[in-house]
């Protein structure tokens, strides 16, 4: 469980978009208002951001809460960029890893953060490790159930699919081998963001021709902040938003072929 959000747009501060709203990311740390399980994301937090020219993000994340953070204050405060992913985390386990399990994840010039819980984790997604070459789960970041959807997302990624295709397959395929998990995955190449509501909360602000924020809750009481549906894929650009209804797998067993 956790919050997070994405932008794209102008130049911005990192502390305009995370710490200034009064409902910003930052708060929501303590004081999330929508937020459906758990009630403080204490246990991480972590931003990923794009400079000009350069399409491989830098990262900032720690292990504690962000409240606690000084150096993340400073940093938010000089650090302008058009493109970011930030998360705050509430841990589903208790467990090693610090840091590493905090979103987002990256890899070339995706970020990505998981919000939501693999129900029956690790058991219930055994099967799905003969899905991924040995090597990828050998350099997985942390041991945690976020850390190994990304690694089923990434190896869509790395196969050619695109951004929103891969959130969905992955969705999918993670939610017929755990049903009732719940999977508000984000993504973000720096020029798109894709993400998913399968459980959770997520909304968009969209500015046409100029910015969108994708975000688990809104972070002010601007009355343009629009709800995803549940069971939803979300693609953005700078200029536009598309939802596309995602289908839940079936638990019906396979019917037998006629003769």
């Amino acid at each position: 469980m956790c919050r997070h959000l994405a932008y794209l747009g102008p130049e911005e501060p990192l502390g305009r978009l995370l710490v200034t709203p009064p409902h910003g990311l930052y708060r929501q740390s303590w004081a999330p208002r929508r937020q459906r399980y758990g009630t403080v994301n204490a246990d991480g937090f972590g931003v990923g951001w794009y400079a000009p020219g350069d399409p491989v993000p830098a990262r900032y994340r720690r292990a504690g809460p962000i409240w606690a953070d000084q150096s993340f204050a400073d940093l938010a405060r000089v650090v302008r960029t058009t493109a970011l992913l930030a998360a705050v985390r509430d841990a589903t386990l208790s467990g090693a890893d610090a840091e590493a399990a905090a979103a987002p994840f990256a890899s070339g010039p995706w970020l990505f953060s998981h919000n939501g819980a693999v129900k029956g984790w690790p058991r219930s997604l055994a099967p799905l490790t003969e899905t991924l070459p040995a090597a990828d789960l050998l350099a997985m970041e942390a041991r945690n159930d976020s850390a190994f959807v990304w690694a089923l997302v990434l190896a869509r990624l790395r196969a050619g699919d695109e951004e929103g295709q891969a959130l969905a397959d992955t969705v999918l395929e993670v939610a017929e081998a755990a049903p009732g998990s719940r999977l508000n995955l984000l993504l973000t190449n720096g020029e798109s963001i894709a993400a998913t509501a399968w459980g959770d909360t997520l909304w968009y602000l969209a500015s046409p021709g100029r910015s969108t924020v994708v975000a688990s809750e809104p972070y002010d009481d601007d009355p343009h902040w629009q709800e995803v549906p549940d069971r939803t894929l979300l693609a953005a650009s700078g200029t536009d938003v598309l939802l596309t209804p995602l289908k839940e797998p079936s638990t019906e067993p396979p019917k037998e072929p006629r003769t």
